[in-house]
């Protein structure tokens, strides 16, 4: 498989080269694996640790494709966390690839919630659970706030103000009026298959 950072310098953050498939598959599965133990908060936070582990870390994607990804996961159905693993599992190492990431994924919380239901009584009425979890909520605010901001720096960075305007639209319909999130990523979506449109027509709407 050809390197896909050719030619550019070893500081950026470019794509290196796939490892082969049986090992892009099992490095997948570990990492989702331990990604998914060991996060907490939903969707928005395991995509964060996704970020880290394949972009920065491994630099199997750039950024730019995680950011898309990020976008379909939340706008197809189902979980984000597994939305995301399918599609970073898929683009690595294709079908076996995303059994992997999507098996990796989902392991963990079925067998905790598994070993949970066997006890929930005692483990909700406990007030040390309790306490644990009311803990957890401002760390999980603070990793939730980091991807909003990275999203969002990334959108600016992009000095496109078509897309800046529709990021404070959106945020000001979800935030101030309440609106329904599907109503929101809809109307976005609307939004840029209109500019693809006028781009292929010749249009300068960005």
């Amino acid at each position: 498989m050809q390197p896909r950072g050719a030619g550019k310098s070893p500081d950026e953050k470019h794509p290196a080269p796939l490892p082969e498939k049986g090992r892009a598959c099992w490095i997948l599965f570990c990492s989702m694996l331990y990604i998914s133990a060991f996060t907490f908060g939903g969707g928005f936070v395991i995509v964060t640790f996704m970020k880290r582990r394949f972009v920065d870390q491994l630099r199997w994607l750039e950024e730019q494709e995680m950011l898309d990804m990020t976008a379909l996961a939340q706008s197809a159905p189902g979980p984000i966390a597994v939305n995301a693993a399918i599609q970073v599992g898929w683009k690595v190492a294709g079908f076996a690839g995303m059994l992997s990431a999507v098996f990796g994924t989902i392991l963990p919380p079925m067998v905790i919630f598994s070993v949970i239901s066997l006890f929930y009584q005692r483990f909700a009425a406990n007030r040390y659970v309790a306490y644990a979890l009311k803990g957890m909520q401002s760390g999980v605010a603070a990793v939730i706030l980091d991807v909003a901001v990275s999203l969002a720096v990334k959108v600016v960075r992009s000095k496109e103000w078509i897309h800046c305007m529709v990021m404070a639209a959106a945020f000001a319909a979800a935030f101030f009026l309440k609106a329904n999130v599907i109503w929101i990523i809809l109307a976005a979506a609307l939004v840029g298959i209109f500019l693809a449109l006028l781009r292929r027509k010749g249009g300068t709407a960005a």
